[in-house]
């Protein structure tokens, strides 16, 4: 048989009971409150989103910066880009060290675009606008990606390569 806690009835004065009443009513209130939270930014693996902030920050600070990466313009506009897939969030305080947001951040990847090819159970990954290109993106076969990251870093160094020749060598 389960224990029966039994307390002793007294009788409270009448200023007092509407005290303990109204405090029991807003304690409540203030449980069953939802938290204001901004809604979850969703941005885009490789691709950046702008956050407005409702004044300037003087500071951010980024969860998991493997995951979103973060620049301020202007005081009260951040940019935002998805580095890797997960969830992080993002704080900005003001001068004071105060929070002016606290955003979670979740980086997906952009299904409408990317098509994926699966060859005896390893992935490669292509970008289809309109024309199906190659691109780098976490979760690949480790052979494929590889060989894009490396073809990409090469097309960057010769890019700019070619922009140092022509700016230097032209005058």
């Amino acid at each position: 048989m389960p224990a029966r806690l039994v307390l002793p009835q007294r009788s409270l004065s009448s200023p007092l009971a509407a005290f303990l009443t109204a405090s029991a009513a807003i304690t409540a209130v203030m449980l069953k409150a939802p938290v204001a939270k901004a809604e979850d930014l969703i941005v885009k693996y490789d691709q950046s989103q702008l956050l407005r902030l409702p004044r300037p920050a003087a500071e951010v600070i980024i969860g998991n910066p493997t995951i979103a990466d973060v620049s301020v313009q202007g005081g009260n506009l951040l940019v935002v880009t998805g580095k890797s897939f997960g969830i992080t969030n993002i704080i900005s305080l003001d001068a004071d060290r105060n929070i002016i947001q606290d955003q979670r951040v979740m980086v997906q990847r952009d299904d409408v675009r990317i098509v994926n090819l699966q060859k005896a159970g390893k992935r490669e990954s292509y970008s289809c606008s309109p024309q199906c290109n190659p691109t780098i993106t976490i979760g690949d076969d480790p052979t494929y990606f590889s060989s894009v990251a490396t073809s990409t870093d090469r097309k960057l160094k010769s890019v700019e390569g070619g922009a140092e020749q022509t700016s230097s060598g032209g005058q």
